[in-house]
């Protein structure tokens, strides 16, 4: 069973400090819980989403009325066993399933927020997370887990609350963001504010939606997610309900149909300002930076048992990226294990049907489990 809520976590009068200097009050953060909470309160796995994901983990969509983005992977008798843990999913703030971000409302103008809504990072999402779990009476969160930018919120939490956290699994990640991976989102970006629709991000109060700048936004961090030979295996140069070329600038190949339609139906449960926001969130997260040039550092007082994961045909966020995390650990003396799923299903790999990805969290969690 799944439960749905949305909770109030900072007011007006304590609001929360946001890495930009602003603050934010009130907060709401809306959340999904599955399994649960036992006894010692001692089984809370916090699952961390990624950019376009949301607390819709393991149950259905209410928009796309589709399966939880990690359906495979949590469940009863899966490898996150809902009849053993108490999972926990927040949709970030920034984001736009029911937490605070640009298109809700600014208590203080009655109006939404909009671009009125201050820069935010990965450790100011964090810290919302850590109201949340303050507010379920959780001492300790038995583990951390999540892909992608939910790898960044993993890697936040060990550098900014080691002691909070026993175990974590971040997967497909980086410490920062390269220059490619920040060209991608800029480009996303530009195309959301380039569209006419987008009324300098007050769309919602002219009763438009920027739906060609966020459709191109969505193709374009798509391809970043699959790799050449799934593309290649998937669609080649295969023509789309057409035996020729047409001459035109419709869509003659599959794959350019398929970009079309990921587009399309992205525009349906996501918000234009909320990838703008979170994009930028993601291009920020350094944390070298800002642990004086030092990734030791940044994890000096964790103490947690970790398993790093990547996959091989993953460019956005290369293994390579994912050893520096391996290695950093190591360097501390922690208990880390790593794993590198040989796939061909790129960046997307964690989301998809991958047995040996599901076996090695399972194994990891049953036996670090058993070291409480």
């Amino acid at each position: 069973m799944s439960k749905n809520t949305i909770v109030e976590l900072a007011s007006s009068k304590n609001p929360l400090v946001l890495d930009c200097g602003k603050s934010i009050g009130p907060i709401k953060t809306a959340y999904t819980t599955y399994g649960k909470l036992n006894d010692s309160k001692s089984n809370a796995i916090l699952i961390c989403h990624a950019l376009t994901g949301d607390q819709y983990v393991a149950s259905e969509h209410p928009i796309t009325k589709k399966d939880g983005w990690w359906s495979l992977l949590i469940g009863p008798g899966k490898s996150i066993d809902t009849d053993k843990y108490f999972i926990i999913c927040p949709n970030v703030i920034g984001g736009c399933m029911g937490s605070t971000g640009p298109n809700e409302k600014n208590p203080k103008t009655g109006r939404e927020y909009g671009l009125d809504f201050p820069v935010i990072t990965i450790a100011d999402m964090v810290k919302a997370q850590k109201l949340l779990i303050d507010s379920l009476g959780i001492k300790k969160l038995f583990s951390v887990i999540g892909g992608s930018m939910g790898g960044m919120l993993v890697l936040e939490w060990l550098s900014k609350f080691p002691s909070l956290v026993f175990s974590a699994i971040p997967i497909a990640t980086t410490t920062s963001h390269s220059a490619q991976n920040i060209a991608l989102n800029e480009l996303a970006r530009q195309a959301i504010m380039a569209d006419p629709e987008w009324k300098s991000g007050n769309y919602n109060e002219h009763n438009t939606k920027p739906t060609k700048g966020l459709s191109v936004a969505r193709m374009a961090a798509h391809i970043s997610y699959l790799s050449e030979q799934s593309l290649h295996e998937k669609f080649g140069r295969n023509l789309q309900d057409k035996t020729k070329i047409e001459f035109s600038f419709d869509a003659d190949f599959q794959v350019e149909s398929y970009l079309r339609h990921q587009g399309f139906k992205f525009v349906d449960r996501f918000d234009a300002n909320s990838y703008l926001y979170i994009t930028r969130a993601m291009d920020y997260f350094d944390l070298k930076t800002d642990n004086n040039g030092s990734l030791l550092e940044a994890f000096k007082d964790t103490k947690a048992h970790i398993l790093c994961a990547s996959f091989t045909s993953d460019w956005l966020y290369p293994t390579s990226e994912n050893k520096v995390i391996t290695k950093t650990f190591n360097a501390l003396g922690l208990n880390v294990s790593f794993v590198e799923i040989d796939t061909d299903n790129g960046h997307d790999s964690f989301l998809l049907n991958e047995p040996e990805f599901f076996h090695t969290v399972e194994g990891f969690l049953d036996a670090t489990y058993k070291k409480l």
